[in-house]
């Protein structure tokens, strides 16, 4: 990812289409890996089984984070956007952000669209799925093989390898851009492993990566 983003620079075409790269050496790997060894790709959780399963997990997950997220991107904002918090707290949120929050005050209808659905389809195409295949599929299978959870909640495994595989997760979002800000990924990242480990599948975490990304896109809509 590194020499995609430095080969980026130089190469305009490859910048624009940085993303794309970097999401078909995503799942090339795994792919590679299993042509390899003459495995089949569900040992990397490429697979919809179990499809019940990976929806009932998938939508807990949505009904129970998404609206405490809700509360605390409020609060963030509150807090660090408030006229008394100090210089150095606003920098914590994104650029310009703090200029146009007004907390539940500014709270309108996002303004959706047809882009809507062509940024659904870009997270679970572009996003989600070859990220969720990579990190989870593949990275996480290799790490709670090395490191197996001693503790288990609702079948997903607990321990360092969701740590390892949440913190490689985020360093890889950090060296495509080098913004501090990217490094947050490591907490989603902890529940999308949680989600392979507990299901055996990327098929959950995928669901939930792009609901995550998207629902980011929309708050941002309605807020700012």
């Amino acid at each position: 990812m590194v020499a995609l983003a430095q080969l980026g620079r130089a190469v305009p075409f490859l910048a624009a289409n940085l993303g794309a790269a970097v999401a078909l050496v995503f799942i090339a790997i795994p792919f590679h890996v299993s042509w390899k060894r003459g495995e089949d790709m569900s040992v990397f959780g490429f697979t919809m089984d179990p499809v019940r399963k990976s929806i009932v997990y998938a939508a807990g997950v949505v009904l129970i984070v998404f609206p405490l997220f809700l509360g605390g991107f409020v609060l963030f904002y509150d807090v660090v956007c408030a006229d008394s918090a100090p210089h150095w707290m606003s920098k914590l949120a994104l650029p310009g952000f703090c200029a146009r929050w007004d907390g539940w005050g500014g709270l309108h209808a996002p303004a959706l669209g047809w882009r809507f659905f062509e940024v659904a389809f870009v997270q679970i195409a572009v996003v989600a799925l070859p990220e969720e295949l990579f990190f989870r599929g593949f990275l996480h299978k290799y790490c709670e093989e090395a490191l197996p959870p001693r503790r288990r909640f609702l079948g997903g495994g607990i321990g360092w390898a969701v740590v390892i595989s949440s913190a490689l997760f985020a360093v890889g979002h950090l060296a495509v851009g080098l913004d501090p800000h990217r490094l947050a990924v490591f907490f989603p990242g902890l529940m999308f492993g949680w989600l392979r480990s507990a299901t055996g599948s990327i098929f959950a975490g995928v669901i939930a990566h792009a609901a995550s990304n998207l629902l980011i896109d929309i708050l941002n809509s309605m807020f700012f």
